[in-house]
């Protein structure tokens, strides 16, 4: 029996010498596991009769990007909100303001301000412009302020190409105390009034040039208006009540160059007007000043040749009766003012 283990049978050897003809032809054979393989590999087995365990989807985590905030989950020491709703409605709540039961965001304020007064703010070596193309507007009213600093600016009337009938430099010591107010005459629209401020940085100033609210002047100033020859120049004094001081020169359709000066002491320029108007009667110039304290002077330059006289009209426009003439302890003091009564 062991001899029959040991040798094999001609049938045996036959159909191992098949099995090895048909894997030397078809090398696929080689990948193709026969059955008794199968059957002595239980590993496999397993493998084709095991049910397929479903793949479970892996858990995708959010990711925040860059610069953003995660509202849910607030750092140690702030507040925790639930929704970008409710960060967003405390973030306007810590900027704004509470007026009893209504509250406005700044930028209800700031456009409250704009609409109460609608001033633009002119930083020092900029130009702001405001066009007029209708022709029914005849005359506008320049009004120029600051926060207590000197102004510096010019004023120009720009009537088509290359054409300025009117120019100005005007400079106030304390655009504060004393803001600089004119009437500009615009007839035979459309023109343009331009605002540059020749200052520094430093030194801005607020403008504004409305049309519906014209500064008229008053009869006496328009009655009492007198020749001032070319080169000639004088003076009108003011006493401590009189609060504003009406300008108004004019010419008989000449040219008109004048220069006016706001005086408070020797020689001490609180305001000063340089003016040019190409036609004095069609373009005459009109302007409001303030004369605060005592000691007030204006004075009157006609810087024409003598060929160019103009009409100057200055009266005294707000009197404040209720100025007290007496010395004031650590008031200013007036040079060349009125004698104190003991």
């Amino acid at each position: 029996t062991v001899d029959n283990l040991r040798r094999p049978s001609a049938t045996s050897l036959t159909s191992a010498m098949m099995h090895l003809s048909l894997l030397i032809a078809c090398p696929a054979l080689l990948l193709t596991p026969s059955a008794s393989v199968l059957r002595a590999s239980p590993v496999m087995q397993l493998r084709d009769q095991q049910p397929a365990v479903p793949v479970q989807p892996r858990e995708v985590q959010q990711v925040v990007p860059v610069g953003t905030q995660n509202f849910n989950r607030a750092p140690v020491g702030t507040q925790n909100f639930n929704s970008q709703q409710n960060y967003q409605s405390y973030q306007s709540g810590r900027t704004s303001t509470t007026t009893g039961t209504r509250t406005r965001s700044l930028a209800d304020i700031s456009r409250a301000k704009q609409l109460e007064d609608p001033s633009i703010l002119v930083q020092g070596g900029s130009l702001r412009t405001w066009s007029y193309r209708n022709p029914l507007v005849d005359e506008v009213n320049v009004e120029l302020s600051t926060e207590g600093r000197p102004l510096d600016a010019d004023i120009e009337l720009w009537h088509g190409p290359d054409n300025t009938p009117v120019k100005m430099r005007v400079y106030v010591e304390n655009g504060e105390m004393r803001p600089f107010s004119c009437v500009i005459e615009t007839p035979r629209g459309p023109n343009t009034i331009a605002l540059r401020n020749i200052g520094q940085l430093e030194f801005p100033f607020a403008a504004n040039v409305f049309h519906d609210r014209i500064d008229q002047p008053s009869n006496e100033c328009l009655n009492s208006a007198t020749t001032i020859q070319g080169g000639a120049l004088r003076t009108y004094p003011f006493e401590s009540v009189v609060e504003t001081v009406q300008v108004m020169l004019k010419t008989d359709g000449r040219p008109l160059n004048a220069r006016i000066e706001l005086l408070q002491g020797p020689n001490n320029n609180k305001q000063v007007i340089e003016l040019y108007t190409e036609d004095g009667l069609n373009r005459p110039f009109f302007c409001t000043l303030r004369t605060p304290g005592s000691g007030n002077v204006v004075r009157v330059v006609n810087t024409a040749p003598v060929e160019f006289p103009m009409a100057a009209a200055v009266v005294a426009f707000e009197i404040n009766n209720n100025f007290e003439r007496d010395a004031v302890l650590g008031g200013d003091v007036v040079v060349g003012g009125d004698s104190m009564q003991w």
